[in-house]
């Protein structure tokens, strides 16, 4: 079972992607900002971070940068799921540490596939 941590301010948008990976057979701890979900972190490990760029309290990319900072994280695949499409957003997150880049709304097929190939 892979443990994934998904990170997203919308209670909606945990549900959806929540859903997704549990019908796949993965185990999710969810996140409502970068704060919360950086509090977890700290505590439990995961084999996969999803996480929204902009949240408030603390967004993707700094939680992004954060999570690398910690030796727990330093291979851990981070993927951001978000609706910003811009390149040099792309790039921040990209410096910040994150492994690829799903754009909402997701496709729960996509979403998979890319879970599965940065696993």
């Amino acid at each position: 079972m892979v443990d994934i941590l998904l990170v997203d301010d919308s209670v909606s948008m945990r549900e959806m992607v929540s859903f997704t990976l549990n019908q796949a057979g993965h185990n999710i701890t969810e996140a409502e900002d970068g704060v919360q979900a950086l509090e977890i972190a700290l505590d439990n490990s995961f084999d996969l971070v999803i996480t929204d760029i902009n949240m408030p309290n603390m967004d993707g990319i700094t939680l992004t940068a954060k999570l690398r900072e910690l030796e727990a994280f330093t291979f851990t695949p981070i993927l951001i799921l978000t609706t910003e499409t811009s390149e040099p957003r792309k790039m921040e997150a990209k410096q910040a540490g994150a492994t690829g880049w799903i754009e909402k709304p997701f496709d729960p097929d996509h979403l998979l596939a890319t879970s599965s190939k940065v696993l």
